[in-house]
């Protein structure tokens, strides 16, 4: 198994049309979820994925199931609960730049993680651990759960990726800025924002932000730069990528878990750092291109045409 995430999957429901939700008249119901969103891209890149997670008993618990096994994603470890619902969460894109999402997620099947959910030999035959900040902020029993499984990829020479995604919302902002931190100390590799990296660090300069991952005990930072591309700080090397251009940003929602995708996909691939940061660059810029947290994430044969070509061409034409 190349990667294995642990976190909630809800069912999206998006209008029709681009504009505020109260003008809508119907819904298109999509599959989302920040740490499926990068296995389905890893899986489309050939990649050996698996997910850990909880889902109601319910048509909504069925659908999301369905399309992420559908995609190659293990799911022999996803479990289903008769007494909490899948969660839900409605997407309201404005326009290509301002998008808005509405959680309904409150007691959700997969906010009773417990530690005692994770299974350490699964765990164990990954080389790579992926966790959001979404998941230990969903409850507290979830928080426990996070710090649990980062423990058993310890003691199992697994790697730990770590998105901060923060989501204000859903906690206040000294538990966010605790937790958060402590996973970075814990963590081998963290994938923060700018936006991220101001809320945890207090700047927005991307070496700044990359510097204090390191320091905190992270072997290897890529800050995310949206249209400017990304920055990466290791310990012995750091540097700028550029993004690739997109002429039309159809939904920006995912465009990070595709860049998570990418980047994993270089390192497993065994390229360079820079090369897996261009790789996760062009990925998330992919994904900015279709309706759907993970409908327009490329596959292997777009890579290696994208390979191929040499360029960083705008990747819309």
């Amino acid at each position: 198994m190349d990667v294995i995430a642990i976190g909630e999957t809800m069912v999206s429901l998006t209008p029709d049309q681009r504009g505020l939700m109260r003008n809508a008249t119907s819904y298109i119901p999509k599959v989302a979820g920040a740490e499926t969103n990068t296995l389905i891209g890893l899986s489309r890149l050939g990649h050996q994925t698996g997910w850990v997670s909880r889902l109601g008993e319910d048509e909504l618990g069925a659908k999301i199931l369905k399309e992420v096994r559908g995609e190659g994603v293990d799911t022999s470890l996803v479990e289903f609960d008769n007494k909490n619902s899948t969660g839900t969460f409605f997407k309201e894109i404005v326009n290509g730049s301002d998008a808005r999402v509405y959680y309904y997620r409150k007691n959700s099947a997969a906010s009773q993680m417990t530690p005692s959910f994770l299974n350490e030999a699964y765990i164990a035959k990954a080389s790579y651990l992926y966790l959001s900040g979404v998941t230990p902020a969903i409850s507290p029993s979830c928080r426990e759960t996070v710090f649990h499984a980062i423990e058993l990829a310890k003691k199992n020479d697994v790697k730990v990726v770590f998105d901060p995604n923060v989501r204000r919302k859903l906690w206040s902002e000294k538990e966010a800025k605790e937790t958060l931190t402590e996973i970075i100390r814990q963590s081998d590799i963290v994938l923060p924002g700018v936006s991220e990296g101001e809320f945890l660090f207090g700047s927005r300069q991307e070496k700044e932000i990359g510097q204090a991952c390191i320091e905190l005990g992270a072997k290897l930072a890529v800050v995310k730069l949206g249209e400017k591309g990304a920055f990466y700080k290791a310990e012995q090397e750091e540097g700028h990528v550029e993004a690739y251009p997109v002429s039309d940003v159809v939904d920006p929602i995912g465009a990070g878990d595709g860049f998570a995708a990418g980047l994993l996909s270089g390192l497993l691939d065994g390229i360079p750092i820079k090369g897996a940061v261009e790789r996760a660059c062009w990925t998330g810029a992919v994904a900015t291109m279709m309706t759907g947290d993970y409908e327009g994430l490329p596959d292997r044969k777009q890579l290696n045409e994208q390979t191929s070509q040499g360029t960083k061409e705008d990747v819309s034409r």
